[in-house]
């Protein structure tokens, strides 16, 4: 595609109405970013659009922008129950976001409504909101949306409101697919008409992306959008403004270096990814714009290596300069090489920052004074364990390499968790506190009140089960008595009619003597303990003849 660079909304080749200018204006964007610049004109010009521009570039002004255009430019106006345009975004948070960012322009234009579809709300709430105030504009999550085409029968028929659609935006296009997606985007296609504008949007083009452009779009133009200053032959998937780092060091150190590095820099804005955490989860790592950001950590580096570029993009949006920082185990070094190659994402060594104040015996001591600390070290642990075995990275990121002990330190455990990962291992480095921690409480009254409440019907349940079990045992040898005599019976009587001369306490007498020869050939028992085994039985059936005899 030809080369694009940034320039004022008023050199646009198209018109913007003075609503749409003004809301520009307000938000505090006089100028073009080059995926805008290049998108724009082309989808307000009845273009289907494949656009491919790093994260943080702009794209959702570069969609918001010709939707509200479209809609204005319709020769019918769209009535209430009418849905002209449809944005479907992977996550409820970047829709919630998109949702924010249309309703600036909205409010400029009161003829059009607009409405968010998202999972985690009641969708019978969401049909009485669409009837009493319209639709014209949906922004939604691929499960709710599929779900409301399926709720007729609830007084709402969305396949019909959708005839009227004049413009489609599958945002983060490739996250969609790497959901699992796929399947109610081609349901929610099939109730759309096909004479429509329709919009991808992603960071990076992938096959899954490319199969979806051939069966949702229309001869469609592909814009892959470079920044200023970038060769066209480059493949760098993050912005050239974005410093990125590295860091190694031990796992016992990572947090003490983390929190060294917070106080350093206690004038700029952070955003730290965790793996166990829910600090701030990759959820955040697309679209979701966070103004000013200086510096993305990250604390744990992710699941995939197309997450890790995605979260750098957090920072450096937009024109900004920006920072980015992940900490690696002396092990995982190879990753800065694969990510070099794998993600065209080129990183600079940090150093461990020296002078570092050890703040894990706090955090010790802290465990020991409240069990909602003591829980959180465990389960934050058992993540980051888990997240390993998960890892697609698997040839760096070695579960069986970890040192668990340094782990545990480094979380400043109290005592190794019970998990299938660290079944049957030793560790000699690792010194787990003297006292029981089941006796830590929680520092909030009225959850430790709870949390005994909670023992104590444990302690009853299991000495009601233990009875349980008795009586069951009980029950279950009684049966099987019952169940031993009345064979012995049938036995005894088939015997009796067959004219067997071999009674009962013979045949014991014979099973006995098979069972001592077996035994002897095993060499469970000698010669002599044999004979005498025998003998002893021979005697018994003697004595039983000659009371037989005698009667």
């Amino acid at each position: 595609m030809e080369s694009v660079t940034e320039g004022r909304w008023e050199s646009l080749p198209v018109t913007l109405s003075p609503g749409v200018l003004q809301t520009l204006r307000e938000l505090g964007f006089p100028h073009m970013t080059p995926v805008q610049s290049a998108t724009i004109p082309l989808f307000m010009n009845n273009k289907d659009i494949a656009a491919e521009a790093v994260t943080g570039s702009g794209k959702t002004l570069a969609f918001v922008i010709p939707i509200v255009e479209i809609l204005l430019r319709r020769e019918e106006k769209l009535k209430k129950m009418q849905v002209g345009a449809i944005v479907i975004t992977p996550t409820r948070e970047l829709a919630v976001q998109i949702d924010e960012v249309l309703s600036h322009f909205t409010k400029h234009f009161p003829q059009f409504s607009q409405i968010l579809l998202i999972g985690g709300r009641n969708p019978i709430e969401d049909i009485e909101k669409f009837k009493e105030h319209g639709g014209n504009i949906i922004i939604a999550t691929p499960g709710r949306l599929e779900d409301m085409f399926r709720r007729k029968a609830d007084g709402l028929d969305l396949a019909s409101c959708v005839k009227s659609l004049d413009v489609l935006v599958l945002d983060e296009a490739d996250r969609l697919l790497d959901m699992g997606f796929e399947a109610s985007l081609n349901t929610i296609l099939d109730f759309l008409p096909k004479q429509r504008r329709t919009g991808l949007f992603s960071a990076t083009q992938t096959q899954e992306v490319e199969n979806l452009v051939r069966a949702g779009l229309r001869n469609p133009v592909r814009i892959s959008v470079k920044e200023k200053g970038v060769a066209a032959s480059s493949t760098q998937k993050t912005p050239t403004r974005l410093e990125n780092y590295y860091m190694i060091c031990k796992a016992d150190e990572k947090f003490n270096q983390l929190v060294h590095f917070l106080r350093q820099h206690k004038q700029e804005k952070h955003l730290v990814f965790f793996s166990g955490i829910l600090v701030c989860t990759d959820v955040m790592a697309r679209g979701i714009d966070i103004p000013e950001v200086n510096w993305v950590l990250q604390y744990d580096p992710p699941s995939s290596a197309s997450a890790f570029v995605h979260r750098c993009g957090r920072t450096a949006r937009i024109g900004h300069l920006g920072s980015a920082l992940v900490f690696l185990l002396p092990m995982e070094e190879s990753y800065v090489n694969f990510l070099s190659i794998n993600q065209k994402c080129p990183m600079q060594e940090m150093k461990p920052l020296k002078n570092v104040v050890d703040v894990l015996p706090k955090l010790k001591t802290l465990a020991l004074a409240d069990r909602a600390m003591f829980e959180k070290g465990m389960k934050a642990f058992v993540s980051c364990v888990q997240a390993y075995a998960k890892h697609e990275c698997n040839l760096i990121f070695r579960i069986k390499d970890l040192d668990f002990a340094s782990f545990a330190r480094g979380f400043a455990l109290l005592r190794m968790p019970k998990m299938p990962e660290l079944k049957g291992k030793c560790f000699s480095d690792f010194v787990p506190v003297s006292i029981d921690t089941d006796s830590i409480p929680f520092k909030d009254k009225n959850r430790e009140k709870q949390r005994q409440k909670l023992l104590e019907q444990q302690r009853k349940e299991r000495q009601e089960n233990e009875g349980k079990r008795k009586f069951i045992r009980n029950k279950a040898w009684s049966k099987q008595k019952a169940k031993k005599e009345k064979k012995k019976k049938m036995t005894t009587k088939r015997r009796r009619e067959e004219g067997s001369d071999i009674e009962d306490e013979e045949m014991e007498e014979l099973l006995n003597d098979t069972q001592l020869l077996k035994r002897l050939k095993k060499g469970k028992i000698s010669e002599e303990e044999f004979e005498k085994r025998l003998m002893s039985t021979e005697r018994k059936v003697k004595a039983v003849v000659d009371s037989e005899s005698e009667d």
